[in-house]
This record gives C-alpha cells, structure tokens and sequence, in this order.
C-alpha cells in the first residue's frame, strides 16, 4: 500500500486501488483478530466480513492517507469482532441445534494462521495468567466463558444474585485483561 495515498482522491475507490490495500492489511488483520478469538477459523471468518464491509463503504472513507485508512479498517473490524462477541455463544448454540456446520479449513491453513498469531504462546499465557487470577474468578470465567452458562445458571451455582453474578463475571475479565495487557505477545495492530 506504500504510496497509494501519493495522490489526488481516494485510491481505494477503485477495484485495483482497493485490491492493493486488502494485499497491504490482510495478514496483519488476520493476526488482529487471530489473536483476540485464539480461533484460526474465526480469524478467517472476521477477517473476510471486515473486508467485505470495507469493500462496501468504501467510497464514504473520506480519509487522505495511508494511516488513516487502516485505522478505518481496524474500526470496522472492532465492530466486527465486538458483534463476534455478542452474538457468539447464541449463534453457536443454534447452529448446532439446526445441524449446521460452517466452512472448514484445512490442517495446513489452520497451521498457518496458527504460526502467524502465535497461538500456541497466546494460550500458555491466558492459562498461565488465569493461575494467577483468584479461585474466585477462576471459577465464574469457568462458568461464564469456558461452559457458556447464563448468568442465571452461574447465580444458581454459586449461590448468589444473577446482578452479583454479573458483577464478578465482570471483575474477572477486567482483571484478566489488565493482566493480559502486561504480556507482550498480545500486542499486534491498531489497539
């Protein structure tokens, strides 16, 4: 993407224009989100809607250089990891209700975008991070994340409100990504 910006107008308006900025982004965008779902297929996934969004909006960027259009990239792909997020676990749920699979990569692609983020390192650190969150928070990311209860059922099983539930789920991801944060390997891209 190197001096795509060198001249008058907007040069990813164009088809060529816009096919030189996906070649520029899309492996480091790939590791973005790689390294924020710690899924390859999910990277992949995010990576291609982000795209296919910016691909769509891209004659409102009004932006006149190259930083500033990544940074219009990376917003549309927060929005896109923040719906991931939101709309995850429901999704899920109903897609194997309705016994539905999506598209699957193969061993070499998914080894690959494994390499490129870094996964391996990304998960000895999250395990070695929640060991040193407390019982406490160990226990309702248990709940919460890795067995994607509601919080009603996370209430229920520890015995507390659904607003007190809510409250620790809360806490316990605050303090796993402030410690989080600390870890080097987790820096990539625009924040």
């Amino acid at each position: 993407m190197r001096g795509m910006f060198s001249g008058e107008g907007n040069p990813i308006k164009s088809n060529r224009g816009f096919a030189q900025f996906y070649e520029a982004n899309s492996q480091t965008l790939l590791v973005f989100f790689a390294r924020r779902t710690l899924d390859s297929e999910t990277a992949m996934d995010l990576t291609a809607e982000t795209f296919a969004k910016a691909l769509l909006s891209r004659k409102r960027f009004r932006g006149g250089s190259e930083d500033e259009a990544r940074a219009w990239l990376y917003g549309i792909a927060n929005h896109e990891l923040s719906r991931y997020f939101r709309r995850g676990a429901a999704e899920q749920r109903a897609m194997r209700k309705l016994g539905m699979t999506r598209e699957e990569l193969d061993d070499e692609d998914l080894k690959r975008v494994d390499e490129l983020a870094g996964i391996s390192t990304l998960r000895g650190s999250v395990a070695s991070v929640l060991g040193e969150l407390s019982e406490a928070h160990r226990e309702v990311l248990q709940l919460r994340v890795v067995e994607e209860r509601d919080y009603d059922e996370v209430a229920t099983e520890l015995g507390i409100s659904e607003v007190t539930a809510r409250a620790r789920v809360s806490r316990a991801l605050k303090a796993l990504a402030i410690s989080l944060e600390r870890q080097p390997e987790f820096e990539v891209g625009p924040s």
